[in-house]
């Protein structure tokens, strides 16, 4: 194979998931009447701005090799504590800060700080205590959702500060705030991923944990630094849904998981680790959200959605193996 040809099979490679969004949205736009406007693009990356997010410290944690249950969790009680603080109906506190614009930065550090914690839990536990990822986040999936339901006693936090909720309405050139931040929070950890020691080091844990380690690289900071990054991140995915809906529920967020985790796994990421890119990643989630907004356009019902995306995730863990074959050979 000549030197031209590999190069443009390794680029489709890379970049499988923009061809599939665009193959999609393009089908979708011949096909599903009433897909293809500006409206219900900008509904597609409006509707794909708390999934993306999650999906980002979901894909930090996977590509180091090791596994985080419990953002969905994380982001239901940063919200829930964001509600109860400042929601002045039912549970809600109605706590106000002077000036009231105050309450905006407030209100989103403490859902980062609220993530942030339980992400150095689940760290700690870990990387010091040597235990199964999967284990620890599965129960602080369970546990913390618990928590949601005792501190919320199964009601409800409304009627969100106006500060607050005026900024979740805000639009920028037709595009929600909501979903600029989703954009802008791709941008930056991608940046981080690929141009910072830190991202790279990620990178090369999932790789090889014991090569990096004798490399004089200190895998246990760098590993317990991205659960607090995944705790943190789901935090903000909680604060996100608070200030769209203005207000928090017990069961808010429900379902999340499953799907940031189908996005992670269609955008590239290896589950063993060591491979994966955040822009992918987002078209991971960009693609989900489009074939989710098709499929109410085309009024199936909400169950499809289920079934379509199980079979992505099958796809997208066949596909990765087809990649990883192809590039053995040509290496």
């Amino acid at each position: 194979m000549n030197p031209r040809t590999r190069r443009a099979l390794e680029f489709v490679l890379d970049n499988l998931v923009w061809f599939m969004l665009l193959f999609v949205l393009v089908v979708f736009s011949l096909f599903v009447p009433n897909y293809f406007q500006l409206g219900i693009f900008a509904n597609i990356v409006e509707a794909s701005s708390v999934l993306g997010v999650m999906s980002i410290g979901l894909a930090l944690v996977i590509i180091t090799g090791h596994m985080d249950l419990s953002v969905e969790s994380v982001a239901a009680l940063s919200a829930m504590t964001v509600g109860i603080l400042f929601c002045s109906s039912g549970i809600g506190m109605g706590v106000v800060l002077y000036p009231q614009w105050l309450m905006v930065p407030a209100s989103l550090v403490l859902a980062l700080a609220v993530g942030g914690l339980i992400g150095a839990f689940n760290g700690y536990l870990v990387v010091k205590m040597k235990m199964s990822a999967f284990i620890i986040t599965l129960a602080s999936y369970i546990w913390v959702r618990g928590l949601v339901l005792v501190i919320s006693g199964g009601r409800s936090a409304q009627d969100l500060a106006p500060s607050i909720r005026w900024f979740g309405i805000q639009r920028l050139m037709g595009i929600p705030l909501t979903a600029w931040i989703a954009i802008s929070s791709f941008i930056a950890f991608s940046l981080i991923l690929a141009k910072t020691p830190f991202g790279r080091h990620l990178t090369m844990i999932g790789g090889n944990e014991t090569a990096t380690f004798r490399a004089g690289i200190k895998v246990n900071r760098n590993l317990i630094l991205a659960f607090v990054l995944a705790g943190a991140i789901a935090g903000m995915a909680g604060w996100l849904l608070v200030i769209r809906t203005s207000g928090a529920t017990a069961n808010l967020g429900i379902g999340l998981l499953f799907n940031a985790f189908a996005a992670v796994v269609i955008g590239g990421v290896s589950l063993k680790g060591g491979v994966g890119t955040l822009p992918g990643v987002y078209a991971g989630v960009l693609l989900l959200s489009s074939i989710n907004t098709a499929i109410n356009l085309m009024g199936l019902p909400a169950n499809f959605t289920q079934v379509i995306h199980g079979l992505l995730v099958l796809a997208a863990v066949l596909l990765d193996a087809f990649k990883q074959s192809i590039r053995q050979r040509l290496a």
